[in-house]
């Protein structure tokens, strides 16, 4: 038997990994969390904002509601064009209008001017975030995927309690006597730099201008979207009035006409916004599903917790986030026993996860029902550190196992889909959190209890939609493939 021709050798070895990759990758990560630490940052000074820019309750609520609906709506479109125009491409002009934004908001005259820079800011965090997760999942080979995977658990984590600690530490020094103006400009100086380091370091993945993108399909997932989003932000100012419940009732067919017009083109060739190969694999779906109902638990959870420690309490913004500060700890812990795990036992870590946030849960639940008149800070040390420690554990399989079965050229579109379910399910979740959480202080008042006994109450009670959350994330492990699936074997595009 004759040896294998030398060429034909050099042909079937794989790619040899982009060597900058873990330096590229601290790049992503450093954009991507000043995208995510703006959305708690913001909560922590609301009132700041509302004060110093004599804006009505309503116009208070658009300044947050203005970019949910934003991002939300431009991940899927702006994904796509990721897989058009180059991942690189689009996250550097991301990137650059994230930090435009920024200070636009920072600069911002009155509340109008503001709402409107939130929404760009939205709309730049939908063409950047995409691109995130598909270029880490290209730049890197199989063996590390899963390492290179946890660091977004850590970054999640960081930035879900980072953003209130630094809001509040910035708001109480009144840099300049800007008030609350740093918590934009902060952005400024870390989106120049991810800039500069984003075109040196990140590696040119080519996007294939043969793709075009699906204009009725970005029509129709947007007002899908948006009938479910727009109530779910504003239901509860307006008062729950039956157009709200028909806005999130037209979902389902607007659900259903995009799948059939997706299947539509695939049928005659068109351009497809979420390829019908996701939609039929079942592997996403429920990845998909999961993920929604996982994220719907974490950002209610900690707007809850920070309204019950501050308006409750009478603790302020800064040590209102310094209680927290045991969850990022547990993350950190979490992602460096994970690091080392790679990417074994995925299934075994998300059910390990989903059942210590649900005994963080519980145990939190002890600990305020046992609170007088006064919060013992430390009392929350343990149950965050446990709840980091379930959400660092979970999210890195999560974020592996749904996106191992998508191919390379649909990395975008599949990621900017995943994103986009995971805002609806942060939307959702705090929507029901808040109703179930704020009606309960109305009642518990109005029953006569005292301000800490109805703070307390309403409290606990909303923290059982947090445990049934993790209950169904761990129950999703059963319909979730273990073992890596092709998708995530493929060669990785070029690279140049």
């Amino acid at each position: 038997m004759s040896a294998p021709h030398p060429m034909a050798q050099a042909a079937q070895q794989p790619p040899a990994p982009y060597a900058n990759r873990w330096i590229a990758m601290f790049v992503l990560l450093m954009a991507s969390f000043m995208n995510m630490i703006d959305v708690t940052i913001v909560n922590v000074a609301l009132p700041s904002l509302q004060k110093g820019l004599q804006a009505t309750e309503s116009a208070i609520e658009w300044i947050v509601a203005g970019y949910i609906m934003a991002f939300a709506l431009g991940l899927l479109p702006f994904g796509r064009y990721g897989d058009i125009a180059g991942k690189k491409r689009m996250f550097l002009i991301g990137v650059a209008s994230f930090t435009i934004a920024s200070a636009l908001c920072g600069l911002a005259v009155n509340v109008e001017m503001l709402i409107v820079a939130r929404i760009i800011q939205g709309i730049a965090g939908a063409i950047m975030t995409p691109q995130v997760l598909a270029i880490a999942q290209t730049m890197f080979p199989a063996n590390e995927r899963a390492q290179a995977f946890s660091l977004f658990g850590l970054t999640a984590g960081l930035a879900s309690v980072a953003g209130p600690v630094t809001g509040g530490f910035l708001i109480d020094a009144n840099l300049f006597g800007l008030e609350w103006r740093p918590i934009f400009l902060i952005n400024i100086p870390i989106g120049i730099a991810a800039v500069i380091a984003g075109r040196r370091l990140i590696p040119d993945i080519k996007g294939n201008p043969s793709l075009s993108n699906d204009w009725v399909g970005i029509g129709i997932a947007a007002l899908a979207i948006f009938c479910l989003i727009f109530p779910l932000v504003e239901g509860r100012g307006f008062g729950w009035p039956v157009w709200c419940f028909a806005m999130m009732l037209a979902f389902l067919p607007l659900a259903i006409a995009f799948v059939l017009w997706e299947r539509r083109q695939k049928s005659v060739g068109g351009a497809e916004l979420l390829p019908t190969a996701l939609m039929a694999n079942s592997n996403y779906l429920f990845g998909a599903a999961a993920t929604m109902v996982f994220f719907s638990a974490m950002p209610g959870y900690f707007l809850v917790l920070a309204v019950f420690l501050q308006g409750g309490y009478n603790l302020s913004p800064l040590q209102s986030g310094l209680t927290t500060l045991g969850f990022p700890v547990g993350v950190l812990l979490a992602s460096a026993i994970t690091g080392r795990l790679g990417g074994r036992y995925p299934r075994q870590r998300m059910v390990f996860g989903a059942a210590m946030l649900i005994g963080s849960i519980l145990l939190l639940r002890h600990i305020v029902s046992g609170i007088g008149e006064e919060i013992i800070k430390s009392d929350f040390i343990l149950p965050m550190i446990i709840g980091g420690i379930g959400t660092g554990f979970a999210i890195a399989p999560m974020f592996q196992m749904v996106l191992a079965s998508v191919p390379p050229k649909d990395t975008g579109s599949g990621s900017g889909a995943l994103q986009a379910i995971q805002q609806m399910g942060g939307a959702f979740g705090v929507a029901i959190i808040s109703e179930i959480f704020f009606s309960g202080i109305g009642r518990n008042l109005a029953t006569g209890l005292s301000q800490h006994e109805a703070f307390k109450t309403a409290l606990e009670t909303s923290l059982w939609y947090n445990i049934a959350c993790y209950v169904i994330v761990a129950g999703s492990v059963l319909f979730l493939k273990a073992s890596q699936s092709a998708g995530i074997q493929h060669a990785a595009p070029p690279m140049e």
